[in-house]
């Protein structure tokens, strides 16, 4: 899934590439592409957009959100596990999935391609109506130390969990809360009420330093192919095997498929339940000892 980083960088290449480009056709690809846009406005997806220019493009947790010169329209992206954008020449191959073509007057298309189709391209004037968006906490680089501290508080889980809920901070999805925990040294499954202030104050630090560092990289490496999603550079996330960067001791992995979380077991101790490894067979699938 796309988090702050690589939303981030996909922005920035669409603000230079898109940002007072009109649109002149859309296409929404059957079967698709009925499935990934919902038109909430009730009036006509593609003629909506159509000869429509494009005012200005924000980032929002993980949508990314699309404004017009017509007041109040709004194209909302929430690329959920597998959506991707793709700036194509018009005669360029069209990727496989693809779902929605924009083609601007200038003969450039942006597309929406999705293997899963599990992304949604919302059109709405009204944002609060979009599932998941009204109730989005403050972006990261937005909190203070001291309200990171106040919004931790009321929550008592695992601290993974609380990192990737939309409404405690918005942006960080599964790989990121990974790496932010690593940097921190804290165990994935240690529960918030366990932090003390000190380890509070690295898990903010961490987060900050962790997704500019990631944005920095994501930018250099994508360029302007925002389809791209590079993830090489990562210290543990998909990295289950490999020695830690910073230790040594091989990646453990908790969890299977997409939903999982790697850490160092030497780097970020305690944690676990004991014995929750006997209780369930994909839990430390590929442990190294």
């Amino acid at each position: 899934m796309p988090e702050f980083p690589e939303l981030e960088a996909v922005r920035e290449v669409l603000g230079r590439q898109v940002v007072g480009q009109t649109i002149s056709e859309v296409q929404v690809l059957p079967p698709g592409g009925t499935i990934v846009v919902r038109d909430l406005t009730h009036g006509g997806f593609e003629s909506a957009l159509t000869w429509a220019t494009v005012a200005g493009i924000a980032r929002r947790g993980k949508f990314l959100v699309f404004s017009f010169q017509q007041p109040a329209l709004f194209l909302v992206l929430n690329p959920k596990l597998t959506g991707r954008l793709q700036l194509a020449a018009s005669t360029d191959k069209r990727t496989a999935k693809t779902h929605v073509v924009f083609t601007f007057a200038n003969g450039r298309q942006l597309r929406y391609y999705d293997q899963k189709q599990m992304g949604q391209l919302y059109l709405t004037r009204d944002l609060a109506s979009i599932p998941d968006y009204a109730g989005l906490g403050p972006e990261p680089f937005d909190l203070s130390l001291e309200q990171f501290r106040e919004r931790l508080k009321p929550n008592h889980g695992e601290i993974k969990g609380v990192l990737t809920r939309g409404e405690f901070v918005a942006g960080i999805g599964n790989a990121y809360a990974d790496e932010i925990l690593w940097a921190a040294r804290l165990h994935p499954y240690r529960k918030r009420t366990q932090l003390t202030t000190e380890e509070v104050e690295r898990l903010y630090t961490a987060m900050r330093t962790t997704l500019l560092e990631a944005a920095e990289k994501v930018r250099e490496e994508m360029g302007e192919n925002i389809h791209l999603k590079p993830r090489d550079f990562l210290a543990v996330h998909m990295k289950t095997g490999q020695p830690c960067p910073r230790c040594g001791t091989p990646i453990s992995l908790v969890g299977a498929n997409q939903r999982i979380t790697n850490f160092c077991r030497a780097c970020q101790p305690g944690g676990l339940i004991k014995g929750m490894e006997d209780q369930n067979p994909l839990i430390f699938a590929n442990r190294h000892e």
